[in-house]
C-alpha cells in the first residue's frame, strides 16, 4: 500500500470571475465580453499574487495542478506561460468561469452541445499554451452535474476535480451517496461511484465531526475558518486515501478589489498576508507528505 498522498491545486481566475460579477444568473455583467465591453478601469489583480504563488510553490519544491480559466490567455499575456515554465500541470477551469448549472435549482444553464463546444475551445487554447494534452477539469464555481462528466469524457478529459462532500452545501445535481474524499469512478450520467469506467473523480477533503462534514480543501474555507480545521480535515482525508487541497492566487492578494459585484460584502474580508501564512503553515505541516499532481494521481489510480 502506498503512502498517503496529497495534490496541491490552484484555481487561476481573477476577481471579476466570481459569480456576483460575471457568469451567473445574478451577475452584474452578462458575461466576460460584456464586462470587458463596459469596464474602463484596471482589471488585472491576478498577475502579482500568481507570481508569489509560484515562488511559494518553489519554496516547498511542489509541482501543483493549475486549473486555469482559458480566457486569461486573451487578457494576460505571458501569465499562463509563466506557470508552464515552472513545470506545473495545466488543467481546465472552463472558458470564462461561467456557471453551467443554476446555483439554486441545479438545472442546466446551457445545452450540452454548447458546453462541449465552449469547453473544447478552452481545452484547445490551454493545450496550445502548454504544448501538452490537457486531461483535467474543474467546474467553474464547482457547480457540476453528472452529464458534464459524460461530455468531458467524450472530449478526451481523463478526470474531474469538482466534487466537495460536506454538510453545509451541495453544488452538484446529485445526492453524492457513497462519495467520500478519495478518488472514484463516477457512474455515467451521475456523480455517485460506480465501476467499469476509466474516467476519475478526485473529490476534495473534508473534516468529519461525528457525522457533520466540514469542507477542508481550502479556498474560501481557508480564509473563513483558518488553517487548523483545514489541516485536520486534510489529515483525516489522507487516512481515507489520496485527497486534494486548493487555493486561489487572489486569496493572498494585498490589494482591495473593485466593488463591482452584488452581495457577498464579506467574501474577500480575509485575504493577503494572513492567508499566505495559512497556506505556508499547511504546506509546512505536510511537507513530508508525498505531493503529486492530479495527472500523477490518475496514473497511480489506474495502476
Amino acid at each position: 500500500m502506498q503512502d498517503p498522498s496529497l495534490s496541491i491545486t490552484v484555481d487561476l481566475e481573477d476577481w471579476y470571475h466570481i459569480p456576483s460579477v460575471c457568469g451567473s444568473p445574478f451577475s452584474v455583467f452578462d458575461g466576460i465580453d460584456d464586462f470587458f465591453g463596459k469596464w474602463c478601469c484596471r482589471y488585472d489583480y491576478l498577475s502579482e499574487p500568481t507570481a508569489r504563488v509560484l515562488d511559494l510553490l518553489d519554496e516547498f519544491g511542489i509541482t501543483a495542478t493549475f486549473f486555469i480559466v482559458a480566457d486569461l490567455l486573451n487578457h494576460y499575456p505571458g501569465l499562463v506561460e509563466r506557470v508552464v515554465e515552472r513545470g506545473h500541470e495545466i488543467a481546465c477551469h472552463g472558458l470564462d468561469h461561467s456557471c453551467k448549472i443554476h446555483p439554486e435549482t441545479r438545472e442546466p444553464l446551457i445545452s450540452r452541445s454548447e458546453f462541449e463546444e465552449r469547453t473544447l475551445l478552452a481545452k484547445e487554447m490551454l493545450e496550445a499554451a502548454c504544448g501538452e494534452k490537457v486531461i483535467g477539469y474543474r467546474a467553474p464555481n464547482v457547480l457540476v452535474a453528472g452529464w458534464m462528466l459524460d461530455s468531458l469524457e467524450e472530449m478526451g478529459f481523463k478526470y474531474d476535480s469538482s466534487v466537495c462532500v460536506n454538510s453545509l452545501y451541495n453544488k452538484t445535481d446529485s445526492a453524492l451517496k457513497g462519495v467520500f474524499s478519495h478518488p472514484y469512478h463516477p457512474v455515467g450520467g451521475l456523480l455517485e461511484p460506480g465501476e467499469g469506467r476509466p474516467f476519475w473523480e478526485f473529490p476534495w477533503s473534508y473534516l468529519d465531526l461525528l457525522g457533520f462534514k466540514i469542507p477542508s480543501s481550502g479556498g474560501p474555507m481557508l480564509r473563513f475558518l483558518g488553517s487548523s480545521i483545514i489541516a485536520k480535515g486534510l489529515q483525516q482525508s489522507m487516512a481515507r486515501g489520496h485527497t486534494v487541497f486548493y487555493f486561489h492566487p487572489l486569496d493572498i492578494s494585498l490589494e482591495s478589489f473593485p466593488k463591482a459585484g452584488r452581495g457577498r460584502p464579506l467574501y474577500w474580508a480575509v485575504k493577503g498576508r494572513v492567508v499566505e501564512e495559512r497556506i505556508r503553515s499547511i504546506l509546512r505541516k505536510f511537507q513530508h507528505v508525498r505531493k503529486i499532481t492530479l495527472k500523477e494521481a490518475l496514473l497511480e489510480s489506474n495502476g
